[in-house]
């Protein structure tokens, strides 16, 4: 299936669908439902939502594999960022107003030999060796002025193994890419 390109207009509808699925759990209330008609919204794709708040992460969960229509995958996974990330407390309803959310919407893993292919900036990584896996979006190299090198440890560090174990025959490197907008960027 070939991936259909997403329009301002799908990229503002995912926000307010991120932005209510939010409000809804914050307040007990059950995950709301939409309409959609709109193929790209209703392709299988992978998806993170990245909560920040203050000008720092406040929660980031998301799927890599496309097992539900993309708009379902980012109402789910703003809930699980606001409530599942491990690293942080759930989200309260005071915090509500401060939270700005980011959606990553993920191109298909392409694992890859030579990490010579990896475009800092571009690509993100997932990194997996047995049991562990470790996956770090693209935007957090740029963020963090990584060189590939970096970008490479830091995705090992992820998956709880050790910064150069991406160097080992039975470690797996995988790319995607990801269109990334959120609320700053759609404001009008």
């Amino acid at each position: 299936m070939e991936y259909k390109t997403l329009t301002l207009e799908h990229k503002k509808l995912l926000v307010r669908i991120a932005k209510q699925a939010l409000l809804e759990a914050v307040y007990g209330r059950k995950k709301p439902e939409f309409d959609i008609k709109e193929d790209a919204l209703n392709q299988a794709c992978g998806a993170f939502v990245t909560l920040h708040m203050n000008g720092g992460l406040r929660g980031c969960i998301g799927n890599i594999a496309a097992q539900a229509p993309l708009w379902k995958t980012v109402r789910d996974m703003a809930v699980e960022a606001a409530f599942h990330d491990p690293r942080f407390p759930a989200v309260s309803a005071s915090e509500l107003s401060q939270i700005d959310l980011e959606i990553s919407v993920l191109s298909p893993l392409r694992q890859i030999r030579n990490i010579s292919e990896i475009q800092v900036g571009k690509h993100g990584l997932l990194i997996k060796k047995g049991a562990y896996q470790g996956l770090l979006l693209p935007q957090v190299a740029q963020e963090y002025g990584w060189d590939r090198t970096q970008f490479l440890e830091h995705t090992c560090a992820k998956a709880g193994l050790q910064k150069g174990c991406y160097k080992q025959k039975d470690c797996q490197i995988f790319i995607f890419s990801a269109e990334v907008f959120g609320e700053k960027d759609l404001a009008e």
